[in-house]
């Protein structure tokens, strides 16, 4: 059976123009050409391109692998020419500034596309996506000698970007890297190497620019001691040209669980006379650099899990719909039936669903933060955003990242024994999905970045969205629908035990630090689930009011409450009762001594 991605554009749309509200995005003046006509027409190419072009090559992308010749990365058939007609169409500049060949539009459109892109084809996505977070940090911090020289052809895709990080012996601690950088002669001399650097190489791009940490002579020790650096694999010109081969190289590739398709490279820089970098920001601010782009890959990598989400339901509702399987339990037909018409199978298919709209209006509202905290011509305004940006960030990257590997595993079940069976297709989604919930900070990170930095610092943006919470959870109980006010009976217990969790990790952060951390993980997944139960519920209000104002395809409503509703029911119970967890950790996670495991 053919695996056929189609973009959820119907889905994608409501987000954006109801919960988002693009019109008010386009009253920002940097956006005032971010229409919903024109957002709708990018949208539907942006579709016919991943669905004809990009999609077909996902499986046989995964199949092939991508190899090392001579130096050389060589990606699978297909993947130079698909790249050259992403690049051709211009769609890596779509929310480039335009002072470099950009076109100016929101993050919110661009996360969209992204959502297009990671669902047709993730391992190539990948490779995009970290250039888009090249393009940020050096749009931030560099010089503008720097800008001129990266920013044109990164934000058009010529060339490409990396983040290179990660160390034999500094994994999550970073501050415990070795790459070195030795000024001389107007530059620095880079030597050291990094691993698991995503498209450290390939053979799509004219040039790749590495992003290198590195630690200059005398710095301080730990993270204040390291500088970030521009170390293209191609020297630049003084004309822009392309000259000399840089000393750096790729060592070798990693063999994986999934991804195959995408190069995840040992690079070894400076095994000669060292490999030429420039400083990007000041000396020893290398971590406040890099966390631009790190920012930037955690939003994007939450997106990874909803696409990957998105497609593993594509495929088992298709399975479902055509696997003939058993007899209706309601007794309604003597025929053999589809298995959708099994209760089971439409539980899971259900959870999917449901997940997936909750995680997408999730990354879509942090998308618009980010939008509307750096542009909104109003401080006050601006603050309210990016509050909700930093706050949420690591919850997106967490919780999405997470059911999107639970959702394609339940896409596998929905299969039975042939989701098993690479042929499908089913198990290269929950081979790929995995890597999203370890990479760009594992999830226990972000959940500990969440309870150590965001939550001491965000108390506004925290009280605000606990106060839009119980707004929705009042607007329910008003509107006279039962199946509305059946969510709410569900949210509002869940907000409230949220609240407490929430007091108790602000006293306890302070006091026990280990105490908190040991229930950071269920606290994250606390406040996603919850956050996402009301985003659904904010869903199912606005889509009622859209049928009976008759403004969009009849039933809508029908639809979306019941969504709101299944997740209400199935998951908010469970989300308040991590109440339990979260508070209780303390007692048994670091109680048994180490010599007892």
């Amino acid at each position: 059976m053919a695996d056929h991605y189609r973009a959820p554009l119907d889905d994608m749309r409501f987000v954006l123009n109801e919960l988002v509200d693009l019109d008010r995005l386009a009253e920002v003046g940097a956006f005032e050409t971010a229409t919903p006509d024109l957002v709708d027409q990018v949208l539907e190419e942006a579709a016919k391109f991943a669905e004809k072009v990009v999609a077909p090559l996902n499986q046989a992308g995964d199949q092939q692998g991508v190899r090392l010749e001579n130096g050389v990365v060589r990606m699978p058939d297909g993947f130079v020419d698909c790249y050259r007609q992403y690049v051709d169409a211009g769609w890596p500049a779509v929310c480039g500034d335009t002072n470099y060949g950009g076109q100016g539009l929101p993050w919110t459109l661009n996360i969209a596309l992204s959502e297009i892109w990671q669902a047709a084809n993730m391992s190539l996505a990948n490779a995009w996506m970290l250039t888009q977070g090249a393009v940020d940090a050096i749009q931030e911090h560099g010089t503008s000698e720097q800008k001129a020289t990266y920013l044109p052809k990164l934000i058009s895709g010529e060339w490409s970007g990396t983040m290179n990080l990660t160390e034999p012996n500094a994994g999550s601690d970073v501050g415990a890297l070795r790459t070195k950088a030795v000024a001389e002669n107007g530059a620095w001399k880079i030597t050291g190497t990094k691993i698991f650097i995503t498209h450290g190489d390939q053979d799509m791009s004219e040039n790749v620019v590495h992003l290198v940490l590195a630690r200059t002579p005398n710095a301080p020790e730990g993270t204040r001691g390291i500088s970030l650096f521009v170390v293209p694999k191609l020297m630049v010109e003084p004309d822009g040209s392309l000259g000399t081969r840089n000393d750096l190289r790729v060592v070798s590739l990693e063999h994986k669980l999934g991804h195959m398709a995408s190069p995840t490279a040992v690079m070894s820089y400076g095994d000669n006379e060292g490999a030429i970098g420039y400083l990007l920001g000041e000396e020893n601010q290398g971590m406040a650099c890099m966390f631009t782009m790190m920012n930037n890959a955690r939003l994007n990598v939450a997106v990874q899990g909803l696409a990957i989400a998105e497609r593993a339901y594509q495929r088992a509702l298709q399975w479902a719909k055509e696997r003939i399987q058993g007899n209706d339990i309601s007794g309604r037909s003597a025929e053999k039936v589809t298995i959708i018409r099994h209760p089971d199978v439409r539980r899971m298919l259900m959870d999917m669903k449901s997940q997936i709209e909750a995680i997408r209006a999730l990354c879509y509202s942090i998308a618009e933060a980010r939008d509307l905290a750096s542009q909104h011509p109003d401080d006050a305004v601006r603050e309210q955003y990016r509050g909700y940006l930093d706050l949420m960030t690591p919850v997106a990257k967490a919780w999405s990242t997470d059911q999107g590997f639970e959702i394609a595993s339940i896409g596998v079940q929905v299969h039975g024994g042939m989701g098993y069976i690479e042929e499908t297709g089913a198990a290269q989604y929950l081979r790929d999905a995995r890597i999203t919930m370890i990479y760009e900070g594992t999830n226990g990170i972000q959940a500990l970045d969440l309870i150590r930095r965001k939550l001491p610092r965000e108390i506004a943006a925290t009280k605000k969205l606990f106060s839009e919470m119980h707004e929705t959870v009042q607007a329910l109980s008003d509107d006279g629908n039962p199946s509305l006010a059946a969510t709410g009976e569900q949210l509002a217990p869940a907000i409230a035990s949220l609240e407490k969790a929430t007091r108790w990790m602000r006293e306890t952060i302070s006091t026990d630090p280990e105490a908190a951390a040991a229930g950071a993980t269920q606290f994250c997944r606390m406040l996603g689930f919850i956050a996402g139960g009301w985003l659904l519920a904010k869903s199912a209000l606005r889509a009622t009011k859209l049928d009976a104002n008759g403004k969009t395809v009849s039933g809508i409503g029908v639809t979306k409450t019941q969504i709101a509703r299944f997740f209400a029911e199935q998951h908010l119970g469970p989300a308040a009762a991590l109440l339990g967890p979260i508070t209780n950790a303390r007692n048994t996670v670091m109680a048994l001594p180490e010599e007892n495991f």
